[in-house]
């Protein structure tokens, strides 16, 4: 598989599949295409769909294969970047739960559950996230722009909340309370924010899209 990635605040990625080569997604991602790609449509069983179900995803997932050299592109359905992520042995990938787009027939898309009560609750998050495993090249929808920090073991980065787009597996996520009872109060900054603990890399993303919705929300109300 050959991709490209162009479109700029928003973006598209425009895959190019050799005969019997296949894409996953998991929902009406795709924006254009060549006549000879198959769509089929598959649940992963019964464990998977009840997971799914109790997460909020998607039940289904599509799988598009070349029948022969073919062309399929797919859109994000925000402003912001799509990234490529290679997935493979010990390179496994969290990622925030409506971030993931489209990936190579090999990788793995499954529920990842925060095993820390509190980070479920507060790390702004949610309990559940995406993990991706396996073996190939998948594509993350990324809100606003990118920002990645390596860090160290033992190294912290704290995150306010949504700002989180994803990390390797070997980082650590938990929540920490702001501190100060004016903070939180009249500091604007929320409650809690996420803290991130290495060793790994990490993605932010600027431009959350429950802020950026906020926004948009707070602007309509003034002007009514």
């Amino acid at each position: 598989m050959q991709y490209e990635i162009g479109g700029g605040a928003f973006p598209v990625v425009t895959c190019n599949l050799s005969d019997g080569e296949s894409m996953i997604t998991e929902s009406g991602a795709m924006a254009w295409m060549t006549p000879n790609m198959e769509m089929s449509t598959s649940g992963g069983g019964i464990g998977k769909m009840f997971s799914k179900a109790f997460s909020g995803e998607a039940l289904f997932q599509n799988i598009w294969t070349a029948r022969g050299d073919g062309m399929i592109a797919f859109g994000s359905c925000f402003p912001g970047r799509i990234v490529p992520i290679e997935i493979g042995p010990g390179k496994s990938w969290i990622l925030q739960k409506r971030s993931f787009l489209a990936a190579e027939s090999g990788v793995e898309l499954s529920i990842h559950f925060n095993k820390k009560a509190k980070t479920g609750v507060f790390g702004g998050e949610g309990f559940i996230m995406q993990k991706l495993t396996g073996s190939g090249i998948a594509f993350a929808e990324i809100d606003g722009d990118l920002v990645e920090y390596e860090l160290a073991a033992g190294q912290q980065m704290i995150v306010d909340t949504g700002n989180v787009a994803g990390f390797e597996e070997t980082v650590s996520i938990d929540a920490q309370m702001v501190k100060g009872v004016k903070n939180i109060m009249f500091g604007g900054e929320g409650v809690f924010n996420t803290v991130l603990t290495g060793p790994g890399r990490i993605w932010l993303q600027t431009m959350p899209i429950s802020n950026l919705a906020a926004a948009v929300a707070s602007m309509t109300n003034n002007n009514n």
